[in-house]
Order: structure tokens, then sequence, then C-alpha cells
């Protein structure tokens, strides 16, 4: 009796010194050097362009070896440009996170009307980008909400998508989401096999319903513009621990502002802060 009660607590003293290991190695790591400054701008090196589709690419951005961008989950950087002698900016949502060190990711849509996206269109590895951030009000966490609603249009899918794979790949995070995915024809989907990767392992806390303009047949998902019927079928209803969040271009965010206060959401502000029900990218 007595030997199996020091067995036991040789057991229990042995497992505890090894807890405090694990604890001091994760506490006592060194923490990765962050590339980004909120008040200057930095250069970045192009260092590898995917295309996605004919207009589409995502830009992997160099950092000093071992550092990370340095941005909070759901929040944006800010891109500069001299482009006919006049200096413009433009945000954007890396699609990368901290979890992936030495490099971020940019996926922009080119337009040949566009200013920063033509730029990132005809930009060649090896040349250098101004970058400065990280801004906006969203800081996501697992406690953020219960359940979030996800609106989006086009590559207004990049926050969406950064903290899908932020909620879905934290064993403790158990807020669910659903997404509306609006695009104009199948070729647009942006990230359309991730999507569906994460909907299939992770079936009770993400779903993704696509929405398009001019759908193949045999199409399964909706059709037209998103509208008042689909955002109450697909995503939460209003409640104190849900949250609707969106990012699209502006006259599809004007369209749904008016479809969410029908269901009786709150008004989003001029500004979004984290604390609103309907936040806006």
């Amino acid at each position: 009796m007595v030997h199996s009660l020091l067995e036991n607590q040789n057991l229990l003293g042995a497992g505890l010194a090894l807890l405090i290991l694990i604890v001091a190695f994760v506490v006592l790591q060194p923490k990765a050097k962050v590339a980004l400054d909120p008040v200057n701008w930095r250069k970045y090196k192009l260092s590898e362009k995917i295309v996605i589709s004919p207009n589409t690419a995502i830009y992997r951005f160099a950092l000093p070896a071992g550092s990370v961008l340095g941005l909070p989950i759901g929040q944006h950087v800010s891109v500069s440009a001299t482009i006919g002698g006049k200096l413009i900016q433009r945000s954007y949502t890396p699609t990368s996170s901290d979890d992936d060190k030495g490099f971020f990711d940019l996926l922009i849509k080119s337009y040949p009307t566009g200013n920063i996206s033509k730029y990132f269109g005809e930009l060649k590895v090896g040349d250098l980008v101004d970058v400065k951030g990280p801004k906006g009000q969203m800081k996501y966490s697992p406690d953020l909400a219960r359940s979030i609603g996800m609106i989006a249009g086009g590559t207004g899918i990049t926050p969406m998508l950064q903290i899908i794979r932020a909620a879905l790949k934290n064993p403790l995070d158990t807020t669910t989401l659903s997404l509306i995915y609006a695009n104009v024809t199948p070729s647009d989907i942006l990230l359309k096999a991730e999507l569906d990767t994460l909907a299939a392992e992770h079936p009770i806390r993400f779903q993704v319903y696509y929405v398009l303009n001019n759908p193949p047949e045999k199409w399964d998902g909706g059709v037209g513009f998103v509208n008042t019927a689909m955002i109450k079928e697909r995503l939460p209803a209003p409640a104190p621990d849900s949250k609707i969040v969106l990012c699209g271009p502006p006259p599809m965010m004007a369209a749904m502002k008016k479809s969410l206060a029908e269901l009786e959401f709150e008004a989003p502000r001029t500004i979004s802060k984290l604390a609103d029900q309907v936040f806006l990218f």
C-alpha cells in the first residue's frame, strides 16, 4: 500500500516536472522579430508570384530571416506606390499569418484601370514595395463572438480567410463561422479549394455558401445577388453573442447593410469598431 502510494507520488512528481519543463520551454523561446512598422514605410522584396487566375495572384514578400510580419488577425497593411507622379495608397489584408516566418502573402486582383492593383500586376520578382502597418479596428480572438456570419465579394475574401484559418486551427476556439461568398463566374471564386477543404474538415464549425451572378448549368449554390433571404437562411440571427462581418465592393456593401437592417441587425458605424454587431472592413 505504502509502496503504491510512493509510486503514484513519484509519477505525479515526474509529470509535474515535465509540465514545468514544457511551459518553461515555450515561455523562454525567443520571440520572432516583428517586421512591420506602424509609422514608417518599409520596403519588402517580392520573392514569388503565385498565379491564381489570369488577373489574380498571391504576391509573396520576403521578411528578414526568422521574423514575422506582426499583424493581429483581422487587421491590414497599407501599400504605397508613386504612379503617374502621384503617391497612391491602398489597404490589403494578408492571407498569411504570424505562423508564417520569413514571408507574408497578399492576394490581389489586378484591374486594367486600377492604380495599385495594376501596379501589382506589373511587378517582377525582386521588385521592392513600400508597406506599413498594422491598421484597422478588427482584432480577432476566440471570445469575440459565439457565432460569426461573413459576407464577402471578390477579393473581400481575404480578411475572412485570415479569420477562418486562425479560428479553425485553434483547438480551444469554439466559434462557429458561416460564409456567403459572392462572385460573377465560377472562375472568379478565389481559393475555393481551400475553403471547401476547411468546410469538409470542420463541418460543425464552418460552412460556406457560394453565390454567382452567372452560374453554370447544374449549379447548386445561390444565383444572382446576395439577398435578405439568403442572409436569414445562411447566417446567424441578431444576438448579443453573434456578429456579422462584411468585405466587398461598395455597391454590394450598401445593399448588404440594407438587408441586415431588414433583419433587425444594428446599423454599422461609418468607421466600424470591434464591439459593433455589424463590422465592415
